[in-house]
C-alpha cells in the first residue's frame, strides 16, 4: 500500500492533468509508479465531483476507475445515512456491510454505528479500506477479508441491534451488466435466511434498472421501505429496506436532490384528468424517481394538478405549485398542428427545447417539423390528450 516519495510526490504535481496526456507523454522511471499514479490522479479527479469531502482529505488512496465509477457518490452516501439513523431506536449498535467495494456507503453510515464490520472479497479493496478509514477517523472499523456468505455464517450479532447493508455486484463472468436480484452477485434471495438471522433490518442496493415491483414481490413481505433516489433528476439508486418485524404495505420514498414523496404502496390508483387543456397556467414534468415510482394518482392526491391524459405524464394547474416535485413551466400558448395556429405561436421563436410524451414522433422529428433549432429559453411539449387530440403546450420555464 505504501508508495515511495517520487511517487506521491508525481501525483500531487500531476492531478490537475489530462490522464491520458499526461500517460502518454510520461517518461518511465524505474522509481516511480507509473500505472498506481495514474490510478490516483484519475481516481483523485473524480472524487472532486463525486466525493469531495475525500478529494479533500490528503492521503486517501483510490481503486482503478471502474471501482470509482461503481462506487456511490456523496450525496446518496449521505441519504443512506439518513434511512440509518431513522432506524428504530437501538438499532445503531452494528452495522456490517456484506459488500465493501471502496467503502464509501460503509465509511459514511458507520459514522452512525457503535460497532462497523466491512467485508470485502477483493484482497486490494480491504488493503484500501484499511488505510482510507484510518484517515477518515473510523477508529471502530473492523475490515474482513472474505465472502459474503462465509462472513454471514461467523458472525455473532444480536439480531435486535443490527444492520446489514448489501450492495451485490451487477456484473456477472464475463463482465456483462446483469440487473434482476438472482442475477447478481451474491444472490440476495438464496441468502435472505441467514441475513435474518444475523440481523433485523437489511438494506439491498440495487440497480435503478429493476422494476421495484418485481423487487418487491421477490422479497416478500418483509420489504418495508423503498428508496428510489435520482440525483440532478437522474434516477441513481434502488435501495430496499427489509425489517424483520414488518408485514404490512411498504412506504415508497421518491427522492430527487430536495425533492422528496414519501406514501405507502398501494393499488395503483387513476390520476385525475383534466378537461381543458387551453386554460391552465402551469405545465408540470415529474422528477425521475416520481417517473421510475409511477404514483401518478398520488400527486393529483396529493397536488391540486390534473394529467393531461393516461399516458403524458404531465400536469397542469390554475396556479404555480411551488414545491411540486418536479420541473415547473409557465404555458405561453396552446396549439394544435394546424399551420395557421402553429405560425401564429411559435411566431420569433427560432429554437427550442423540444420534448414529446404520448406522441406520433420524436422529439427530434417534432423539432425539425416545426423547423427550431435546439435549444434556447422556450420548451415545447408535444402530447395527446385524454380526448385523442395532438397539442403542444410552448412554456418558458419557472
Amino acid at each position: 500500500m505504501e508508495r515511495n516519495e517520487r511517487t506521491l510526490a508525481f501525483v500531487k504535481e500531476h492531478r490537475e492533468e489530462d490522464v491520458k496526456a499526461l500517460a502518454l507523454r510520461t517518461r518511465r522511471d524505474s522509481d516511480v509508479d507509473l500505472p498506481w499514479a495514474l490510478d490516483q490522479i484519475q481516481g483523485w479527479q473524480t472524487a472532486r465531483r463525486k466525493l469531495p469531502s475525500w478529494a479533500a482529505t490528503d492521503g486517501i488512496i483510490y481503486p482503478p476507475h471502474l471501482s470509482m465509477e461503481q462506487c456511490s457518490s456523496e450525496q446518496t452516501a449521505r441519504y443512506k445515512c439518513d434511512i440509518v439513523e431513522h432506524l428504530p431506536q437501538g438499532s445503531h449498535e452494528t452495522l456490517i456491510d456484506l459488500t465493501g467495494g471502496f467503502g464509501v456507503d460503509f465509511a459514511f453510515m458507520a459514522r452512525h454505528c457503535k460497532r462497523a464490520i466491512y467485508v470485502e472479497r477483493q484482497e486490494h479493496l480491504c488493503e484500501t479500506a484499511r488505510h482510507n478509514f484510518a484517515l477518515l477517523g473510523l477508529i471502530h472499523a473492523t475490515v474482513i477479508n472474505t465472502e459474503a456468505e462465509d462472513a454471514l455464517s461467523g458472525f455473532d450479532t444480536n439480531p435486535a441491534t443490527t444492520l446489514i447493508y448489501i450492495d451485490p455486484a451487477r456484473r456477472d463472468s464475463n463482465s456483462a451488466r446483469t440487473y434482476a436480484i438472482q442475477d447478481c452477485t451474491p444472490n440476495v434471495l438464496e441468502l435472505l435466511d441467514p441475513l435474518f438471522k444475523a440481523a433485523n433490518h437489511i438494506l439491498i442496493k440495487l440497480s435503478p434498472m429493476l422494476d421495484w415491483h418485481k423487487a418487491i414481490s421477490d422479497l416478500g413481505s418483509r420489504v418495508a421501505q423503498v428508496h428510489i433516489v435520482s440525483v440532478n433528476n437522474e434516477c441513481k439508486e434502488l435501495l430496499i429496506l427489509l425489517s424483520s418485524g414488518h408485514g404490512g404495505a411498504p412506504t415508497i420514498h421518491c427522492v430527487n436532490d430536495d425533492q422528496r414523496l414519501v406514501y405507502t404502496m398501494s393499488p395503483d390508483a387513476m390520476p385525475a384528468m383534466t378537461d381543458d387543456n387551453g386554460e391552465a397556467a402551469c405545465l408540470y414534468e415529474p422528477n425521475a424517481s416520481i417517473m421510475k415510482a409511477g404514483c401518478f394518482g398520488e400527486l393529483t392526491t396529493r397536488y391540486p394538478v390534473k394529467a393531461i391524459a393516461i399516458d403524458s405524464h404531465l400536469f397542469v394547474s390554475d396556479e404555480e405549485i411551488a414545491d411540486f416535485p418536479g420541473r415547473r413551466f409557465a404555458i405561453t400558448a396552446v396549439t394544435t398542428m394546424n399551420k395557421k395556429e402553429l405560425a401564429r405561436s411559435l411566431r420569433g421563436i427560432t429554437r427550442a427545447n423540444v420534448a414529446t410524451r404520448n406522441f406520433p414522433m420524436t422529439a427530434q422529428q417534432l423539432r425539425q417539423r416545426l423547423h427550431l433549432a435546439d435549444g434556447g429559453e422556450t420548451y415545447i411539449f408535444g402530447t395527446t390528450t385524454a380526448a385523442g387530440q395532438r397539442l403542444l403546450y410552448i412554456c418558458r420555464k419557472l
